[in-house]
Formats: structure tokens, C-alpha cells, sequence
């Protein structure tokens, strides 16, 4: 069999409904999985079985992942809110739902299973804040993530940069672990994508630190260009990558690092719009 190929492999994919993970979804049933899809809306990919699954009620996560039981090979990631939302939502479904959702999975994992969650090139700026990370990680559960993000609404803010940053750390945290028991878990850092989502992020985000965030290519991705690369780390071929923080920008962290696009201007936008 070939490492690009999903026959005979039982996959979870979260988020199916629209954007890049129906673009994900759709492209892992045409690679052979036996594909089981959880979204909050009904998806309209052909797939093994669909359940509906609110992020925001662990007891609908524990029941999904009841139901399809095991083995599962490959779990993805790609449910999400955007900007906009109320902020303990978008924490609820960002990351301690997706982290709910992973740790109810990973006892159903053989070796060789995989991790792929989709963060956002929003987040960053994540390694200024570590200590901070870790300590919100380092909640236990569910209840005690929500009450931590209900304590300290001076740090998760709007609640998008802040979710997307929590993702990052705590993949490169629990790759450690988890690959000793032959589990890789991974993530993406996408940029600006044409998604639905993408109505709702205009709505709160300047057009102009949308357009910085765009460079230096000048357009946004679609949404099977960020399915590709996380299938990619979903599979066999990736079989030696862990703990990555990959971004799928067509090159804006790299001008960013070399200085060719300048991030306090971005920033300051960020700040204006936030202001206006």
C-alpha cells in the first residue's frame, strides 16, 4: 500500500461540515478511509458515518467517540470558530473541546496512529508566552479549562489568538509522551483561507491586516490547499514527523522572520480595529 494511501484505515475527522475539513474530509474518502465525520452541522461528504457533536458539550464528544469506537488510525482536528463569537465559546471549541475530543480518542489508537489539528498563523505569538500556555494546559479537564478561561478573560481576550497559540503549545507538549507509545501528533498554522469562516473574521478584522497576513503572495489560500498538507501529517509519509507546528502561508512567516513584512504594523491594526 502506498504511504499517501487510507485504505483498510478507520479515521475521525472533526469539522466537517465546511471549509478545510470538508475539503479534508473529501479528499480522505477518495484516498480509501473508512472516514467518520463529527461537526455541529450535518456534512454532505459521502463518508463512512456522520455525528452530530457540539464541541461545547463534552458529554456529545465522549458519545461520538462512544459510538465509532476503535481501532482508530488518524485523528483530525479541524472544527473551529472564528473571531466574533462569544470568547469562552471559542475556547470551548478551539481547543479544550478538541483536547477532549483527542483524549478520548487516543485509548482507541494503536501504534502508528497520528494527530493533526488546525491552528492559525494567528497564533504566533505563542513562545512570548509559555509559562502562561503551560499553566492553562495544565488544567486537567474540560470543567477546570473552562473555568480557568471564565477566571482570566484579561488573557483569552477575544478568545481566537489565544485558543490557536494553546493548540500550538500543547501539540509540541504532548509529542513527548505520545511517541512513546508510537502516536505522532502534529498541527498546521494556516493563513488567510477562502473559507465561510472567512465572512466572520471580516466582520471583526481590518481589511488591512488581513491583506499583511495575505503576503507575500497577495491572495488566500483554498481551502483543499490547507487539507493537503494536514493529510500529509496524517499519514504514513509523515511517519517521522512529531510535534510540528507547520505553516501552510506560502511564505509569510519566513518574510516575517527575514523582516520583509513588518508584524507591529499588522499588529497595530489589529489594535486600531479592536479600538474602532
Amino acid at each position: 500500500m502506498s504511504v499517501w494511501d487510507f485504505t483498510g484505515k478507520r479515521v475521525i475527522i472533526s469539522g466537517c461540515f465546511s471549509g478545510m475539513g470538508e475539503a479534508a474530509a473529501r479528499e480522505l474518502v477518495r484516498l480509501g478511509g473508512e472516514v467518520h465525520g463529527f461537526d455541529f452541522r450535518r456534512s454532505e461528504v459521502p463518508m463512512a458515518s456522520f455525528t452530530e457533536v457540539d464541541l461545547r458539550d463534552p458529554a456529545s464528544i465522549d458519545a461520538a467517540v462512544a459510538k465509532i469506537g476503535g481501532p482508530v488510525d488518524a485523528l483530525f482536528n479541524c472544527s473551529g470558530l472564528a473571531p466574533g463569537f462569544p470568547p469562552l465559546d471559542l475556547m470551548k471549541v478551539n481547543f479544550i473541546g478538541l483536547r477532549h475530543l483527542t483524549e478520548a480518542v487516543l485509548p482507541l489508537m494503536k501504534e502508528g496512529g497520528a494527530i493533526t489539528s488546525i491552528a492559525s498563523n494567528g497564533g504566533l505569538g505563542w513562545t512570548q508566552r509559555i509559562p502562561l500556555l503551560m499553566e492553562f494546559i495544565a488544567q486537567p479537564d474540560y470543567a477546570s479549562a473552562v473555568a480557568w478561561s471564565e477566571a482570566h478573560p484579561d488573557i483569552v481576550l477575544e478568545g481566537y489568538g489565544f485558543s490557536k497559540e494553546v493548540v500550538i503549545a500543547w501539540t509540541l507538549l504532548r509529542c513527548y509522551d505520545l511517541i512513546k507509545r508510537g502516536i505522532r501528533i502534529n498541527c498546521t498554522l494556516p493563513g488567510p483561507t477562502q473559507t465561510p469562516m472567512m465572512d466572520d473574521i471580516e466582520k471583526v478584522t481590518p481589511a488591512s491586516v488581513l491583506e499583511a497576513a495575505a503576503q507575500p503572495s497577495g491572495r488566500r489560500s483554498l481551502p483543499v490547499e490547507q487539507a493537503y498538507p494536514l493529510i500529509f501529517l496524517g499519514s504514513d509519509a509523515a511517519s517521522y514527523i512529531s510535534g510540528l507546528a507547520l505553516n501552510v502561508d506560502l511564505g509569510f512567516l519566513g518574510s516575517v522572520m527575514t523582516g520583509q513584512i513588518d508584524m507591529r504594523a499588522m499588529m497595530g491594526g489589529m489594535e486600531q480595529g479592536a479600538a474602532a
